[in-house]
């Protein structure tokens, strides 16, 4: 499964989830705010998409408008409070992803 995490910048919330969850599924990560926002073509590779905050997914929903009706969308409610590996990070992310389990099997 393609998984396509996303944040505000892609440097910490986002670029952690990618790394940790690489080994469960095909992962990539973007930002919405960043030099190189995400792209139709990133959204049209990813089978699921997975926001930190319910925000970016709005923020998808205007830019994107077909892709945002064609995608599973889930929003993690992460705030932007960590920094890029930070444990509590890993745990939340953890923790959040676990209550998706049956959606991302």
């Amino acid at each position: 499964m393609n998984v396509l995490f996303i944040c505000n910048q892609n440097e910490n919330r986002s670029k952690t989830a990618q790394e940790i969850f690489k080994g469960r599924f095909n992962t990539k990560s973007a930002g919405l705010y960043n030099r190189k926002p995400v792209t139709e073509k990133q959204l049209s590779w990813a089978d699921t998409v997975i926001v930190m905050e319910e925000d970016q997914r709005n923020e998808i929903a205007k830019r994107f408008p077909k892709q945002y009706m064609q995608k599973r969308i889930i929003s993690l409610n992460i705030p932007d409070v960590y920094n890029y590996n930070d444990h509590k990070l890993i745990s939340t992310l953890n923790s959040k992803m676990q209550e998706y389990k049956d959606l991302l099997a």
